[in-house]
């Protein structure tokens, strides 16, 4: 069993090129389930079941004397080496079966996304920027995309001119977005995020674009080159800290935002779905989550038989 554990560990490391910390990882791993085998007096690999797999995984999630109770993320890595290392035990003659094959790892929770309340939004939006510079109309027209389209940072920061179609009429225009493998969308830009861009592209872009040698990048960094995410992370991380919002603030934050701030006023799940960008509206569904509290507080006030 432990050679054959070598054999496989060797196979990571020579023919598939790992890298050490996570050959590492795998030999902590294994060396573990070793010794679970060990404890149940299993030395032959053909005797090993798919209960003993799945034994194996209850003992990480309940831990013992010498080891934690390992969380479903942590568990799951564990049993996913323990997966491969089976795999190519059958592929390379030695063993007949693989007793892992029916053994999932398991889901991890589902965190709730952090959504700011509106009020924390708008003071952000407001604090963007150094007041009175070319800069400061900048860092506002990125924020008001950001959480007025549920943009993720790559989406905002890749960007051209002429993916915005602005209108004066009260449906504001819209936006092409690209998203993860390309996939495009058109999501509508609000009133807010419109003034916002229009400003910045009449009264800042032109001064910022000179600094460079040309480009049709939408949000320009003060050399005239398009902006970068960490640059674009830092002006959100900053306009937080101005406008005295004490949680943790990032790209992600917004978005979460724009997308529980439209479920609480109505929007349905669906709609929520395409203007993110989700391939599968299971996706969109974890924001349902966040707002389980308002659901309650609107039951408790309106349902005739909800309070005793």
């Amino acid at each position: 069993m432990v050679r054959a554990v070598r054999t496989y560990l060797d196979h990571l490391g020579v023919e598939r090129g790992l890298a050490t910390n996570t050959l590492t990882s795998y030999r902590r791993d294994l060396r573990r389930y070793l010794g679970y085998l060990d404890s149940l007096g299993t030395t032959d690999l053909d005797a090993i079941t798919e209960q003993t797999v799945l034994g194996f995984l209850m003992a990480l999630r309940e831990g013992d004397r010498d080891h934690p109770a390992l969380s479903a993320s942590s568990a799951g890595r564990t049993v996913v080496a323990v997966r491969g290392f089976h795999k190519f035990a059958v592929r390379d003659g030695l063993a007949k079966l693989d007793p892992s094959v029916g053994v999932r790892p398991p889901s991890p929770a589902k965190r709730l996304p952090k959504a700011l309340p509106l009020a924390d939004v708008e003071a952000i939006l407001e604090a963007s920027g150094a007041p009175g510079t070319m800069l400061a109309l900048r860092d506002r027209a990125l924020l008001e995309m950001l959480y007025g389209t549920g943009a993720r940072i790559s989406e905002a920061v890749g960007l051209d001119v002429d993916d915005l179609d602005l209108r004066s009429d009260e449906t504001g225009g819209t936006v092409l977005l690209r998203g993860k493998g390309s996939k495009e969308r058109i999501v509508p830009v609000g009133r807010f995020a419109r003034e916002a861009v229009e400003a910045y592209l009449t009264r800042a872009r032109p001064g910022l674009v000179a600094q460079g040698t040309g480009t049709a990048a939408m949000f320009l960094n003060a050399r005239g080159g398009r902006l970068s995410r960490q640059s674009a992370w830092t002006v959100i991380v900053r306009s937080a800290e101005r406008a005295g919002v004490r949680a943790e603030v990032s790209p992600h934050t917004m978005r979460h935002s724009f997308a529980t701030h439209l479920l609480e006023g109505g929007a349905d799940v669906r709609v929520v779905q395409e203007l993110l960008g989700h391939a599968s509206v299971t996706t969109t569904q974890v924001y349902t989550l966040v707002t389980v509290d308002s659901l309650r507080e609107v039951y408790a006030a309106s349902h005739p038989r909800a309070l005793g």
